[in-house]
């Protein structure tokens, strides 16, 4: 009788051991790229912080000085109402065609 059994060209155990070889490196470079995107994200975040921080100093400055402004008496700082306005008659820039 004749031997009718499929023989494979390479062994069981060695398709086994390149298999978990390469889900191993597949996986160290999985969680590399978590790694590497979790770095990025703390970078980015901090760096929105830095930069709403800087924008609400900025932002005080700005109220700071529309507030010396609006509570700045004009008359006492020798500055006087106008006495005439004159206006200028111009022709419109865009109705020039």
């Amino acid at each position: 009788m004749r031997n009718s059994r499929f023989h494979l060209p390479f062994s069981l155990v060695s398709l086994s051991g390149g298999l978990v070889a390469v889900l191993a490196i597949t996986y160290i470079g999985l969680i590399a790229a978590v790694m590497s995107y979790a770095a990025l994200t703390i970078e980015f975040s901090q760096s929105v912080k830095s930069d709403e921080a800087s924008v609400a100093t900025l932002e005080e400055q700005y109220l700071a000085a529309v507030a010396q402004i609006t509570s700045t008496n004009y008359i006492a700082e020798g500055y006087v109402v106008p006495s005439t306005q004159i206006f200028v008659k111009a022709q419109s820039a865009t109705a020039l065609r």
